[in-house]
C-alpha cells in the first residue's frame, strides 16, 4: 500500500494532516491513516481511543467550516480518519485552503480559491457579473432572430437567455457573447512538414465567442473540405468530417475554463486537427464517462443554454459520441486525451477501410499518423499480441495498403 492522491500516511499526530484534511474536504475526499510510516509499515499507536480524540480536538478546533468526516480504530491499533469533500467550500486551515498534487498537499492560488467559493455557493463562472458592461450584440442578435423567428432582439431577449439581469446587469457569459471583450479566443495554425513551419496562423480574439466558432469553421473548410464536379453535379469533399469538427470547437468555447487567459488551440497538419481546450474536465465527471457521453456537467450553463438554443450543441454531453459516428465509416478514428488542466481531441483524416477485416481496421487506424510506428508501437494501440500484429502487417503490406522500411529491430510500417 503506497500513499496517493486520496491516501496519506501518518506515523504521529502532527497538525501537518490538518492541511490534507482541508485538501479532501474542498476536492474529492480521502483518507488518513495514523500508525503508519511513509513506507506504508504499520507501526500503530499506543492509546488509540486517546489518540482518536486527539484527532478530533484538532479537526475540530482548526479546520472551517466544519469538515464531513469519520473516524474508526483498525485491529492493527491504526486509526483510518475519512474525510468526505464538502458542500461548504472552501474549507480553510489557519485561513488558507489547500489541494492535492499527487502525493504533495499544496495551498490553492488565488484563482483556484476563487473557484472554490463559486462552488460553495453553487454559482458558476459565467454567472458573476462581467467587468464590462459597455456591450453589444450584433452577432448574437442576428443569429437569435434568425433561428428563433423573433422580429427584434432586445434586452428583454438578454434577460430571457439568462444574459441580464436587473441587479447585476450583464454577467459574464454576456461578455463572452458580446461582439468586443477581453476574453481569450481560438488560436489556428497550419503547419508543414513538423510545427518549426508554421505555413498560415490566424488568431480570433477579443470577440464574440459565436465569432469565433464561425472564422475557426471558415479556416477549416479552406484545408479539410473541396469540390468535385461530375457531369452537371457538384460534390463537396471532406478529409476530415465538418460535423467532428463543429462538435469538437462547439464544445471547447463552451465547457472550457473561460477565467484561464489561454486561446483554445486548433493545430492543423496534413494527416489531422488537434484542438486543445483549457480547463480539464468539468468538477463530477470522470475520464470514463466523458469519453462514453453518459455525463454532462456544464462548467459554463448559461453559455451552453444559448449555444444549444441556436442548435449549435447538444445540451446532453452527445459531442463526444457525435464526433465518434462522424467517423464510424472510416479505418482512422478521432483520440480524446484528458488531463487535469486542458482535453484534447484529435480529428484524423477520413481513411476508407471497405474492403478491410474488423482486425485489419484496428491496425489501419494505428499506422494513421504521419510517423512510421514499429511493432511496439502499434501493439499498444490495438490490443492485439506481438505475432497477430505481425501476420496483419504483412497482409497489409502484401496488399500495398501499408509499406515497411528499415530491416531487424529497426523496421517500421507506415501507410503507402
Amino acid at each position: 500500500m503506497r500513499e496517493n492522491s486520496k491516501l496519506e500516511f501518518k506515523e504521529d499526530l502532527t497538525n501537518s494532516f490538518l492541511k490534507t484534511v482541508s485538501a479532501f474536504s474542498n476536492y474529492d475526499g480521502g483518507q488518513i491513516i495514523f500508525g503508519v510510516d511513509d513506507a506504508g509499515n504499520v507501526v500503530g499507536v499506543k492509546d488509540s481511543k486517546e489518540f482518536t480524540l486527539a484527532i478530533e480536538n484538532k479537526v475540530n478546533d482548526n479546520i472551517s467550516p466544519m469538515p464531513d468526516y469519520s473516524l474508526q480504530i483498525n485491529p492493527d491499533q491504526t486509526i483510518t480518519l475519512d474525510v468526505h469533500e464538502g458542500p461548504n467550500k472552501p474549507y480553510f486551515y489557519k485561513s488558507k485552503a489547500y489541494r492535492r498534487h499527487d502525493t504533495a498537499t499544496i495551498e490553492v492560488d488565488t484563482q483556484e480559491l476563487t473557484r472554490l467559493i463559486l462552488e460553495g455557493k453553487h454559482l458558476t463562472y459565467d454567472a458573476l457579473k462581467a467587468d464590462r458592461q459597455d456591450l453589444t450584440f450584433n452577432k448574437l442578435g442576428t443569429r437569435i432572430i434568425a433561428k428563433t423567428g423573433i422580429s427584434t432582439f432586445n434586452q428583454d431577449t438578454l434577460k430571457t437567455l439568462n444574459l441580464y439581469s436587473d441587479e447585476q446587469g450583464f454577467n459574464n457569459a454576456a461578455a463572452i457573447l458580446a461582439d468586443e471583450n477581453t476574453f481569450p479566443g481560438i488560436d489556428i495554425a497550419r503547419f508543414g512538414e513538423n510545427i518549426s513551419i508554421i505555413l498560415q496562423r490566424k488568431t480570433i480574439q477579443n470577440r464574440s465567442a459565436l465569432e469565433a466558432y464561425e472564422e475557426a469553421l471558415e479556416f477549416f473548410r479552406l484545408f479539410y473540405t473541396y469540390e468535385v464536379i461530375s457531369g452537371f453535379t457538384r460534390e463537396t469533399v471532406e478529409t476530415i468530417p465538418d460535423e467532428a469538427f463543429r462538435e469538437a470547437i462547439a464544445n471547447a468555447l463552451v465547457h472550457r475554463l473561460w477565467d484561464v487567459q489561454a486561446q483554445i488551440r486548433v493545430s492543423m497538419f496534413e494527416d489531422r486537427v488537434e484542438i486543445t481546450s483549457p480547463g480539464g474536465l468539468p468538477k463530477g465527471v470522470n475520464e470514463a464517462d466523458y469519453l462514453k457521453g453518459n455525463l454532462s456537467v456544464l462548467r459554463n450553463p448559461i453559455l451552453a443554454n444559448v449555444f444549444f438554443r441556436l442548435n449549435l450543441i447538444e445540451i446532453f454531453g452527445t459531442g463526444i459520441m457525435r464526433i465518434k459516428e462522424a467517423y464510424h465509416s472510416s479505418a482512422t478514428k478521432p483520440k480524446f486525451e484528458v488531463t487535469e488542466n486542458v482535453i484534447k481531441i484529435t480529428l484524423p483524416v477520413v481513411k476508407d477501410k471497405s474492403g478491410l477485416t474488423d482486425d485489419e481496421a484496428i491496425v489501419f487506424a494505428a499506422l494513421s499518423s504521419s510517423q512510421p510506428k514499429s511493432i511496439s508501437e502499434i501493439i499498444p494501440e490495438t490490443g492485439f499480441g506481438r505475432s497477430k500484429v505481425r501476420k496483419i502487417l504483412n497482409d497489409l503490406t502484401e496488399q500495398g495498403i501499408a509499406a515497411m522500411e528499415g530491416s531487424q529491430r529497426g523496421t517500421k510500417y507506415r501507410l503507402k
